[in-house]
This record gives C-alpha cells, sequence and structure tokens, in this order.
C-alpha cells in the first residue's frame, strides 16, 4: 500500500516521513489510508476521487471539504473535527489530524448533539461565500410530493400548494450561515476522549442548522442506516442542541423545526444514495417499485417522515394542510403494503 500513497515530497518535508500505510474502507469517491509516520505519529491520508465524477467536480468536493474543515478547526475548547496538517491541491490530498474512535456506547445521542450544535454555531454572517449555500427542497420536489399523492388517489386538500411554496421561501438558506456538515450520519461522528468529532465534509455549505437536528426526528435523511428516536431521548437530544446553541451564540435557534422536517420529507432525492441523487424522480419510483438503501426500504423511510410531519403539524399555522396530506399518505401506504416495518430504533444504529 505504501507505493500507492499520494504523498509527495512537499508533504514528506512538510508532515514527515510515512513508514506504514493501511488502506481503510470509504467511498468510491475518496480514498483513505491511516499512515504512521517515522516519529511513531499516526496520521489520516484522504485523497479525493473522481469517483465517477468529472475532475472539476471531484476539485470542487476537495475544495470543499478542506473549507469546511478550516472552519470547524474554530473551534475553542474540544474540536468537533480533525484538523487539516497539510493539503496537495493538484492531487486532492489532505492530511488530517488522526482520530482514536472509541467504538460503540449505549448512549451516543448526547454527545452527538452537542457537537452539531458547537459546529453550527462557528460561523456566521462574515462567512458568506466562505462555502455553498445549503440545497434545499425545490418547486419541483414540492410537484413531484403533490404527484405522489394523486397517483395514491388521496386527495391534495386545498391550501397545500400554497404551503409548500410558502415553505421553500421559509427554507431559503440566505439568511443563515451555520456550519452544516452536509451528511451527519453514523460512521461520520467519531466518538474519542474528548468527545464527538465529524469527519467527511464533502458535503459542508452553510444554512440552518435545523435541517441537521431534524435528522432525530425525520430518520437520518441521508443516511444507509435510518432510524427512529422517539420520547424523552429526542426531547433530550433536541434540548441539549438548542441549549449548546444559545450558550455559544446568546440566541434561540432560528426558525422552525417542523419546515425543516417538512422540507426533508418532499425530497425525493432524500431516499436513495447520494450516487443517484439528480437521476430520477424518486417520489414517482414509490407507487411502482420499492427499493432499499442498506436495509430499509423507500417506502418505509417515507411513511416514518410523513408521520413525523403529520405528528408536527398538528395545530401548526403554516402548515396544517401539508400535515393532514402526511397524515392520510401515511395511512394509504400502510393499506397499499401492510408488510412495511417501522424504522429500527436509535439504540440499534450500527458502529464502523
Amino acid at each position: 500500500m505504501l507505493k500507492r500513497l499520494p504523498f509527495d515530497d512537499a508533504l514528506r518535508s512538510t508532515v514527515g516521513i510515512p513508514e506504514q500505510s493501511e488502506l481503510l474502507d470509504s467511498s468510491p469517491r475518496s480514498r483513505v489510508w491511516r499512515v504512521r509516520l517515522a516519529d511513531r505519529s499516526l496520521v489520516i491520508v484522504k485523497q479525493i476521487t473522481d469517483g465517477g465524477d468529472t475532475g472539476a467536480d471531484a476539485d470542487t468536493r476537495f475544495a470543499r471539504e478542506v473549507a469546511g474543515l478550516r472552519l470547524a478547526g474554530r473551534a475553542a475548547g474540544p474540536a468537533v473535527a480533525p484538523a487539516v496538517i497539510a493539503t496537495d491541491v493538484t492531487a486532492r490530498v489532505m492530511v488530517l489530524d488522526h482520530l482514536e474512535d472509541l467504538g460503540k456506547t449505549g448512549d451516543w445521542m448526547p454527545g452527538y448533539a452537542e457537537a452539531l450544535a458547537r459546529l453550527h454555531a462557528l460561523t456566521g454572517s462574515g462567512d458568506a461565500g466562505a462555502l455553498p449555500a445549503w440545497s434545499g427542497p425545490t418547486a419541483a420536489d414540492a410537484e413531484s410530493f403533490l404527484a405522489l399523492a394523486r397517483a395514491l388517489d388521496v386527495p391534495v386538500p386545498s391550501g397545500v400548494l400554497d404551503e409548500l411554496t410558502a415553505l421553500l421561501d421559509r427554507l431559503d438558506p440566505t439568511p443563515h450561515h451555520a456550519l452544516l456538515h452536509g451528511d451527519p450520519c453514523p460512521g461520520n461522528d467519531l466518538r474519542t476522549s474528548d468527545g464527538v468529532r465529524f469527519v467527511d465534509f464533502e458535503r459542508a455549505s452553510l444554512g440552518n442548522g435545523l435541517v441537521e437536528l431534524a435528522y432525530f426526528r425525520i430518520g437520518f435523511p441521508t443516511c444507509w442506516c435510518a432510524m427512529s428516536v422517539t420520547a424523552a431521548p429526542l426531547a433530550e437530544v433536541e434540548d441539549i442542541y438548542r441549549t449548546t446553541w444559545r450558550g455559544l451564540t446568546g440566541r434561540d435557534v432560528p426558525g422552525d423545526l417542523a419546515d425543516a422536517c417538512a422540507g426533508w420529507l418532499i425530497q425525493g432525492d432524500a431516499l436513495v444514495e447520494r450516487a443517484h441523487r439528480g437521476t430520477v424522480d424518486q417520489l414517482a419510483r414509490v407507487p411502482i417499485e420499492d427499493f432499499e438503501w442498506g436495509y430499509i426500504s423507500a417506502r418505509e423511510r417515507l411513511v416514518h417522515r410523513l408521520g413525523v410531519v403529520a405528528d408536527m403539524t398538528r395545530g401548526h399555522d403554516r402548515l396544517h394542510a401539508v400535515g393532514r396530506l402526511s397524515s392520510t399518505l401515511a395511512v394509504r401506504l400502510l393499506e397499499c403494503w401492510p408488510e412495511l416495518r417501522p424504522l429500527p430504533t436509535h439504540e440499534t444504529r450500527p458502529w464502523f
């Protein structure tokens, strides 16, 4: 593996001489090594690869990750991400701190929620342009959601289109500048002796932190291992997030969590892994076929999200009709496919 390690003379002079390397599991869009240097210290070497993208897209992902990690490096006190030690822009290589992951723990969510809030609070309006703005649902997503209802013969209450249009306006990331990880999923959160640190910032952006706090309710929408969190644990982690944010920024978290959850609901691309996003209308596939991502099917993910939005919008002034439609759609999906399973609980999260 050492011969294949992308470690040029400039990195050797800056970081040290690599003596041993181990290629680790990673996505097709990157290669990651654990490297022992001549001084016996460990570092992580990550190279962004084309992975089916054009070279320009890979360059963009590299720049985005490095920018996100450097912004995350502002954290006072315990870090929330590995430090960037050195980079080789031409080869799309970054050398990062090695993190010693403590592994499985039964009560993983409080530390995750605190670290997520600390990450989000690191940036502000002065950082506009340092990363792309968060990319949320579009008018095409809203139309696909309504088309799904029609395909399942579910009546669309009056006012739904107006509510969805207003929702898209409220989800505009322009006024918000929280540092979003982009994919804060199990495996991208490492439990260290100093707390949780996040890795893999290829989708880092600036926006409203609520779109990632919503992961607990909506079932971790960008993750292959969808999970449900309910009752007391959910209240605890949301309180930890909000308290941490308030302590760091001096103000309450802006926006409406119900909006963030509804935004994830109407995005068909949140039913499939990254490689398949932007290819077809994923919601249009649901009445015709069920398709799995990991061990959870698209219909199972969708039923969970519909139920969450229905529960959160009872009595909600701005999403009341969307909530009623969500409730009816959830019932229809279960009538058509009664074998659909609830999402696994958070206690079953995988560990890597």
